[in-house]
Order: structure tokens, then sequence, then C-alpha cells
């Protein structure tokens, strides 16, 4: 049999039912029993922090991941790092938004919990998604490492900071922006390296924008069903929604698993 090192993106594609009421249908978990008991490696993919994808992790059975939007890598429940953004252009960011006004946070190492220089980022924002620590007088320039910042701007605000140019960012909730990698192809490849894997023998999972990073030439590409346009253009396959047993028929379709 010929192993192969699976890559799966979490938010809609391995799960269903949105942020706040996310579950993983009954066909992935089969899909992902029988890959993982006939040998093939399986990774989750994901732009979450190690911390925040921990609980994935766990309730899914996955010893592997690629984290931090593919600057961090998981093998064996092992971290073995997570490389930070570079620090000058986060500073310039901070600064930018210090001038103008603009509310924001900032991630400083591997935790739940962002921190916030006041109450603005979460009155602006009532945000559900992690925990705001008020710190007064938050300095990026303090912290030897910087893995993400948080932008509480609209849309016009977004487009006025300049220092935004120089790094990757997404709006995933329309109140803020989340400033963090996006090269899930990094962290794949070098977990394809520590085991002395052939990059043809990875097949990548996803559906949205931030997924485009590992949709690239050298390995299978599978896009969902509910996937959005750019990344089914650039998918070898096009699958079911994750709703519609969406990964069982992609493992299907691949030879990996029976109908």
């Amino acid at each position: 049999m010929r192993k192969r090192y699976l890559f799966f993106d979490i938010d809609r594609t391995l799960t269903a039912g949105g942020y706040d009421r996310a579950y993983v249908p009954e066909s992935a978990k089969r899909a992902l029993a029988k890959l993982r008991s006939d040998g093939h490696f399986l990774s989750l993919a994901t732009g979450r922090s190690q911390a925040m994808a921990l609980g994935y992790m766990r309730q899914l059975g996955f010893d592997n991941m690629v984290s931090d939007g593919g600057y961090g890598v998981t093998i064996g429940g092992e971290l073995l790092g997570i490389t930070p953004l570079p620090k000058d252009k986060v500073v310039r960011l901070v600064r930018e938004c210090q001038e103008k006004g603009v509310v924001w946070g900032l991630q400083t190492d591997n935790t739940i919990v962002r921190m916030v220089p006041d109450e603005r980022f979460q009155s602006v924002t009532n945000d559900p998604y992690m925990e705001s620590r008020i710190v007064p007088g938050l300095d990026p320039e303090d912290y030897p490492e910087l893995f993400k910042a948080y932008i509480a701007c609209t849309p016009e605000e977004e487009m006025n900071l300049e220092s935004l140019k120089d790094l990757p960012h997404y709006r995933f909730f329309k109140e803020y922006l989340f400033v963090e990698p996006m090269a899930k192809a990094v962290g794949i490849r070098r977990v394809m390296d520590h085991f002395g894997a052939d990059y043809s023998d990875a097949i990548v999972f996803g559906d949205s924008e931030n997924d485009l990073s590992m949709f690239v030439d050298g390995w299978t590409k599978v896009a969902m069903g509910n996937a959005i346009p750019e990344l089914k253009a650039k998918a070898d396959l096009v699958t079911t929604a994750v709703d519609d047993d969406g990964i069982y028929n992609a493992c299907v379709s691949l030879g990996l698993l029976d109908p």
C-alpha cells in the first residue's frame, strides 16, 4: 500500500456548522478512522495557533498538525516550533494603529488568550473566538516574538493602513482582521521533509482563501464542494460539501476508501 500524507483544514473542511456550532460529520469520522487504521499519516492544517487547535487535535484523535498558517508544526503530539511574524513589520503596524486610533491586539506566545492594551477590543468586536486580556501599557517592543496581531477596523480603515500591505492578513469576522501567516505549504513541506517523504504523496483538503497557500503544484489538492471558486479552480478534485460526506467521498474518489 502506498502511504499517503493527508492534511485537513478545519473549518468548513473537516467541520461543518460554522464557528459557534462546529461538528464533524459522522462520515468524516469514519473516513479518518479507516485512513488511520490503514497506516496513512493524518494531520490538521490550520491558520489557528497551535494552542487554539489542540482541542480539535485531541478530539479527532490527531497527533500531527500544521498550525499558525504554516509557521507551526506538531508531530507525534510534540510541538517542533512556531516561526514568529517579522517583528519590525508588526511593530510598524501597531504604531500606525496607535497614531490613527485603530483598535489592536497581539499574540506574543502560544496560548489561547490575546493581549490588548485596554477594553476597546472586546467592546468593539464582542468577540466569541478567544479571550482578550488587558495589559495596560502593552507595547510590542517588549516581546521578543510576535506571532499574530488582531486589528479591529472597518474595510475603509483597513485600506488606509499602509503597514498592512507588508503583512499577511485575513478577515474571518467582519469586526476585525487576523494578521497571521498564510503559508500552509511551508509547514506541509516541513512535515514531509521530516519523514523524508515524497511531496507527491501529500494530499491537502481545503475550502477557503487561506487554503490557497497550500494549493500548490507537487501534490494532490482537494477542494470541498462548499469551497470558494478560486480554490476549486486550482483543485485536482472537487468533492461534495463538508456536510454532504465531502471528506468520505473524496477519499473514495482517490482510491483510499471503498465506496
